[in-house]
C-alpha cells in the first residue's frame, strides 16, 4: 500500500475510493501556517485578561504549563499522524484501537465539537461591536448580531468550497498577518510605558492562590487558546511525507504560539493602568480587552489596527476551523456515526463539500444558546479535550499489538512514548477536570449522549455483537462518569468535599488506572483479524 493510504481502505472500498481524492499538496510550511493560525485566533485577544483575571501574575506559569503539557499531549499525536497519516484521523485512531463505542462516543464529542468554531466567530463580533454596537448586547449576540454571524460562517464555508492547495495559499497570508499584529502589540503596549512592581504587587504574584494557575488553564481560555496545535493532524492525509512534515509542524506551531502569548500576557500585566487596579486583576474588565487598553493609553493607531486584526485573526482561525470541521465530518461518515453520504470528495477539487455544508448547520445551531466567548470555549473546549485521552490509549494500544505480533517498529515512532502515553491521558483527565463542575455538569452528559447513539447504530449491524464493543469500551463511559463526580466532589466550582490538591490527585489516580484498562480492552479488540489489519500501519 502507499505510505499515505488508509489502514481501514482493507475493510472498506468505498472509504479507499474517497481517500484516494485527497490532494496531497501540504508541505511543511503549509501544514505549520494550519497549526499557528488554528491555535492564534480569538484566544490572544481576550485570554491574556481571562487568565489574569483567574489568576493574577500566576498566569504566566498557566501559559508556560499549558505549553510544555501540551507538547507531551503533541507528541502522542505526532507519532498517530506519522505511522497512520488520514484525513480526519484524530477522529479514526480511536475506532481503529478500541472498537465502536469509543470511535462513536469520541466522535460525537468532535461534532458537538464543531461548535467550536462559533467560538471565532462569536469573538469577531465581540470585536466589532466597538464600531456596530447593535451585533453584541448585554454580553450577549443580538438578533442583528446573529445575523451577521451567519453570514460570516456562510462566506468561510465558501472560501473552504476549493481546493486545499487555494486553501493553504490564502491561509499563509493571513497566517503572516496573525504573527505581525500580536508583535506590534507587544512592542507598542511596552514601550507606551510600563508599571515596575506588577508581579508583586495587587496581592503578591499569586493573589488567588497557585491552584487558580490550573483553572486558569480551561476556565481562563488558556487550553482553548492553545489547544489548535492538533490540526495539521488532521491534514495528514493531504499531506506530502508525512512522517516528517506533520511532527515538525506540529511541534513549530505550539513553540511560536507559546512565545506569543508569554509576550501579550506579560505586556498586558505591565501596562494596564494602576487606577483599574483598585480591586486587583479581577477588577480588570474590558469587553475588547487589547483594542480598550491600546484607547487608554492613548494608542489610537494600535486599536485601529487591532479592532482591524479582531476580524482578521478569529477569522482566521475559523476559517481553518471550518476546514477542520469538514476533515471530522469526512471521517465521522467513514466510520459510520454520519451517513456515508457525507463521505464524499469532489473530485475536481479534492473537497469534502457535503461535510462542509453540514457544518455550516452546526455551526449555526451552536451560536444560538450561548451568549460569550468565554461560555463557548469552556463547553467546546472540554469536549474536544477528550480526542487526546482517546489518542493516547490508541498509541498505547496500537504499540502493545504490535510488540505481542511481533511486528518490526514502525518509521515514525516517537521515542519515550510508552511513558509519555500514560502522562498525556492524565494531563487531558485533568484539563478536562480543571474546566470546573460548572462546564462539565454540561459537557460530559452530553458527550454520554454518544453511547445511546452507538447502541441505535448496532441494531442490525454487522462485526462484534455490542455486547463485545460495550465491554471494549466501558473504560471511557466509565471514565467520564468518574469524572463527573470527581469534578461534582472538587475544588473547581464543585461542592468541596473533596479539597485540593487531593481532587487532583485523585483524578490522576483514577486516569492511570482507567488507561491501563483502557489498554487490555484495547489489546482484546486487535485481537479480532479484522480489527488487527485496522490496527497495522501504512506500508
Amino acid at each position: 500500500m502507499p505510505q499515505n493510504e488508509p489502514t481501514e481502505s482493507l475493510a472498506a472500498p468505498a472509504v479507499l475510493v474517497e481517500e484516494r481524492r485527497l490532494r496531497k499538496d501540504l508541505g511543511f510550511w503549509g501544514l505549520t501556517a494550519i497549526g499557528f493560525s488554528n491555535i492564534l485566533g480569538s484566544g490572544w485577544l481576550f485570554a491574556a485578561m481571562y487568565a489574569a483575571q483567574t489568576a493574577g501574575p500566576a498566569a504566566l506559569l498557566s501559559w508556560i504549563a499549558a505549553g510544555a503539557l501540551c507538547g507531551l499531549v503533541a507528541l502522542v499525536m505526532v507519532e498517530l499522524g506519522a505511522t497512520r497519516p488520514e484525513g480526519g484521523g484524530t477522529v479514526r485512531w480511536p475506532l481503529y484501537a478500541s472498537g465502536r463505542l469509543v470511535g462513536t462516543v469520541i466522535g460525537w464529542s468532535v461534532l458537538l465539537s464543531v461548535g467550536g468554531t462559533a467560538a471565532e466567530i462569536s469573538a469577531i463580533m465581540q470585536y466589532a461591536a466597538h464600531y456596530l454596537p447593535g451585533l453584541y448586547d448585554g454580553g450577549s449576540l443580538s438578533a442583528t448580531g446573529l445575523g451577521v454571524a451567519v453570514a460570516l460562517s456562510v462566506v468561510l464555508t465558501a472560501l473552504n468550497w476549493f481546493a486545499v492547495r487555494m486553501f493553504a495559499r490564502l491561509n499563509n497570508l493571513v497566517s503572516v498577518f496573525k504573527v505581525v499584529v500580536p508583535v506590534v502589540t507587544v512592542v507598542a503596549l511596552f514601550l507606551s510605558g510600563t508599571h515596575s512592581g506588577r508581579l508583586t504587587d495587587h496581592g503578591g504574584f499569586a493573589p488567588y492562590g497557585y491552584a487558580a494557575c490550573l483553572t486558569a488553564l480551561a476556565g481562563g481560555g488558556i487550553v482553548y487558546s492553545v489547544n489548535g496545535f492538533q490540526a495539521p493532524l488532521d491534514f495528514s492525509g493531504e499531506a506530502r511525507n508525512p512522517r516528517r512534515n506533520v511532527p515538525a509542524a506540529v511541534l513549530t506551531g505550539i513553540g511560536l504560539a507559546v512565545l506569543v502569548y508569554l509576550g501579550l500576557q506579560l505586556a498586558y500585566l505591565f501596562t494596564v493602568p494602576e487606577s483599574l487596579l483598585g480591586n486587583g486583576w479581577q477588577g480588570v474588565d474590558f469587553e475588547s480587552p487589547f483594542g480598550q487598553l491600546a484607547l487608554v493609553l492613548n494608542l489610537h493607531w494600535l486599536a485601529t489596527l487591532l479592532y482591524a486584526d479582531a476580524v482578521i485573526s478569529p477569522g482566521g482561525s475559523a476559517y481553518v476551523g471550518v476546514a477542520i470541521d469538514a476533515r471530522h465530518t469526512y471521517a465521522l461518515a467513514k466510520n459510520g456515526l454520519l451517513p456515508r453520504f457525507f463521505m464524499r470528495i469532489d473530485a475536481r477539487s479534492g473537497m469534502a463539500h457535503r461535510a462542509l455544508v453540514l457544518n455550516l448547520a452546526v455551526i449555526i445551531v451552536f451560536m444560538l444558546p450561548f451568549g460569550g466567548w468565554q461560555d463557548i470555549v469552556s463547553v467546546m473546549g472540554d469536549m474536544y479535550l477528550l480526542i487526546y485521552a482517546a489518542s493516547a490509549v490508541a498509541v498505547a494500544v496500537f504499540r502493545a499489538h504490535e510488540r505481542e505480533s511481533g511486528a518490526p517498529r514502525t518509521e515514525g515512532e516517537v521515542p519515550g512514548v510508552r511513558w509519555i502515553a500514560p502522562v498525556s491521558f492524565i494531563v487531558a483527565s485533568e484539563f478536562v477536570f480543571w474546566s470546573g463542575w460548572h462546564d462539565l455538569r454540561l459537557a460530559l452528559p452530553l458527550v454520554l449522549l454518544g453511547v445511546p447513539l452507538f447502541l441505535l447504530q448496532q441494531r442490525g449491524g454487522e462485526g462484534p455483537s455490542p455486547r463485545v464493543e460495550l465491554l471494549h469500551g466501558a473504560w471511557l463511559v466509565c471514565h467520564l462518569a468518574a469524572l463527573t463526580l470527581l469534578s461534582w466532589l472538587g475544588t473547581f466550582g464543585g461542592s468541596g468535599h473533596l479539597p485540593a490538591p487531593y481532587d487532583s490527585v485523585a483524578v490522576a489516580v483514577v486516569s492511570l488506572g482507567v488507561f491501563v484498562w483502557a489498554v487490555h480492552s484495547g489489546a482484546d479488540h486487535l485481537r479480532t483479524p479484522p480489527a488487527a489489519a485496522l490496527a497495522a500501519p501504512p506500508l
